[in-house]
């Protein structure tokens, strides 16, 4: 992966994760699977983005003697949801690492200015001292993610990544502007934005699609 789009992306490659996208990228993909398939590829993405997870060894009892097992160390980390369709990357994630807390970020673009506002915020007490992973299915024009970092920055996060299905050099390129420090996590670099900020190829409008409203 070229580096100059982001210097901190990864692309998770996997031939599972490559081949579940296909899937949810053709038009004739019905809702349910399209959600289930989200679901699956979004738990795939929490393992590699949890690979680097601290661990300390603990006593514990076996059936047959006493041991020291490894076992994540500190505060469990923290997935925040840019809403609505952030929830159907949130969801797969949760099944992975289910103590997890979550927070949730609402925005909405302002039709005249075109800049994210945000509506809804929720964030655990704690966020602050917590591994905070943001998701959003789609990384298009890279505002609203922009916007749900600083947000988070703000509440005292340092330890962030985001994650996201599919990205848009552009976004990519306003993420690396503005927090160049943030590890980003896709599942495919797609050709560019159209005119109306869709990903092309992309796959749709991926809140609907993953919640049947169109």
């Amino acid at each position: 992966m070229d580096q100059t789009i982001h210097p901190r992306l990864t692309l998770l490659s996997h031939p599972l994760v490559q081949h579940k996208l296909t899937i949810m990228r053709r038009r004739e993909t019905p809702t349910g699977e399209f959600r289930a398939l989200a679901r699956e590829i979004s738990m795939l993405m929490a393992y590699e983005l949890t690979r680097d997870l601290p661990v300390e060894a603990v006593p514990i009892d076996t059936p047959l003697e006493p041991m020291m097992a490894p076992t994540i160390a500190g505060k469990k980390l923290c997935i925040v949801s840019i809403l609505r369709a952030g929830d159907g990357i949130a969801s797969g994630m949760l099944d992975l690492v289910p103590s997890a807390r979550v927070g949730h970020v609402g925005l909405y673009r302002d039709p005249v200015t075109q800049r994210p506002v945000e509506y809804y915020l929720k964030l655990p007490d704690d966020v602050a001292e917590r591994l905070v992973i943001v998701v959003d299915p789609m990384l298009a024009t890279g505002h609203s993610a922009a916007a749900a970092l600083s947000r988070l920055r703000a509440a005292g996060c340092a330890n962030l990544r985001f994650a996201c299905l599919l990205a848009a050099p552009e976004g990519l390129a306003v993420l690396a502007q503005a927090h160049p420090d943030v590890p980003v996590f896709t599942c495919a670099v797609d050709r560019a934005l159209d005119e109306h900020a869709y990903i092309r190829p992309g796959l749709g409008d991926a809140g609907d699609r993953l919640f049947g409203t169109k």
